[in-house]
């Protein structure tokens, strides 16, 4: 494939003036502040040492994207600068910085969007998702991937197979939340498992859960469309929790996957589950909770929070790969590179949105 990259050529006026050479640029969709975004032209990145530059193909929108649109701040991140929100991508390799050598250039590839420092004790542990200097695309203050072209560490650069489309390849980073949360929860052959919110996240950890050998799992939503495609991705029961409770269900897991966020639910989910347990609290709501001491002591439950992943893209992309979850099923709109606030604000507007995805070069 031909390089992207464009290379300053020399040319001269008729007075023999020299011209002065323009460097490349991109476009980028930009965060201005809560609820403006702007189509700006900016500089084209220039891979550094052991980087690759990628042209981006596909975008996710994810909810922490809506909610720093909406509020200009996630928690302590607070968007001060204009910021170019993103962290779901998949692009093509078009040049590498220098000491970079592990892609030919038009390797297609999907990109995990955190760097750590390699160096701090968390990293040197294995939990590089921990590492407090993390630069994460979307976070502020580090442009995300709303943008054409992006540069990225090499390592932190996947390949992916011709095999899988650019929205599969894009959605690996959503897939790799729910292979974390299963790996958290140890899900094994057998494993009764229950999920709480039936939105992409919970979705994809419905499909991780079997793919791990889970014999049973139940999701709860209030959207009925959500709830039906939770079926077609193998759900063993697709509960709506507006006309029934989950107390009433009698279905007893050994593993809950909360990834509702919403403080109300948890309690009751968390009672639901049986003796030795495990909770694991995916979805990202309140600061506080309500947790059902009683139960969680009296059961031995265990419970845990996640955040983000760590070496999960090799299982991610060949369980993609290999059919046993379905990423393109979620896919359920497309976007431009103008249209991102129409991306974000489509869940607003369509309750049968489950993910909507931009597309940079388009």
């Amino acid at each position: 494939m031909t390089s992207h990259s464009v290379h300053p050529r020399s040319r001269h006026r008729k007075g023999g003036e020299p011209k002065t050479t323009r460097e490349p640029t991109m476009r980028a969709a930009v965060l201005q502040g809560a609820g403006k975004i702007t189509l700006e032209e900016r500089p084209r990145p220039t891979p550094g040492p052991r980087d690759v530059l990628v042209r981006v193909s596909s975008v996710g929108t994810c909810g922490s994207d809506v909610h720093y649109y909406e509020h200009g701040r996630i928690g302590d991140f607070v968007v001060e600068s204009p910021l170019v929100l993103g962290h779901e991508p998949s692009g093509t390799v078009v040049a590498a910085g220098p000491g970079a050598g592990r892609h030919r250039p038009g390797q297609r590839v999907s990109l995990e969007p955190g760097v750590p420092d390699f160096t701090c004790p968390q990293c040197r542990a294995g939990r590089y998702n921990l590492c407090p200097r993390m630069r994460f695309f979307g976070t502020p203050p580090i442009d995300g991937a709303f943008c054409e072209y992006v540069v990225v560490r090499e390592e932190f650069a996947h390949p992916v197979p011709d095999t899988l489309s650019d929205d599969a390849a894009a959605l690996i980073e959503p897939l790799s939340v729910g292979v974390w949360a299963c790996r958290k929860a140890r899900v094994g052959p057998g494993a009764r498992v229950l999920v709480t919110g039936a939105g992409p996240v919970g979705l994809l950890c419905l499909q991780a859960a079997r793919a791990f050998g889970a014999a049973e799992v139940m999701i709860t939503d209030v959207n009925p469309v959500r709830l039906g495609l939770a079926r077609d991705l193998g759900a063993s029961v697709a509960l709506d929790v507006r006309e029934n409770r989950l107390a009433d269900a009698a279905f007893e897991p050994d593993v809950l996957l909360e990834c509702s966020g919403r403080p109300a639910a948890v309690g009751e989910a968390v009672r639901s589950v049986g003796r030795a347990g495990r909770v694991v609290l995916v979805g990202m709501g309140g600061d506080e909770i309500p947790l059902p001491l009683t139960h969680v002591q009296t059961r031995e439950l265990e419970v845990t929070g996640t955040f983000r992943y760590a070496n999960t893209w090799p299982t991610a992309i060949e369980l993609a790969t290999s059919g046993r979850v379905r990423l393109d099923a979620l896919v359920t709109g497309h976007y431009g590179l103008a249209g991102v606030e129409q991306a974000l604000t489509a869940g607003a507007r369509d309750p049968g949105l489950v993910k909507a995805v931009v597309q940079p070069q388009e």
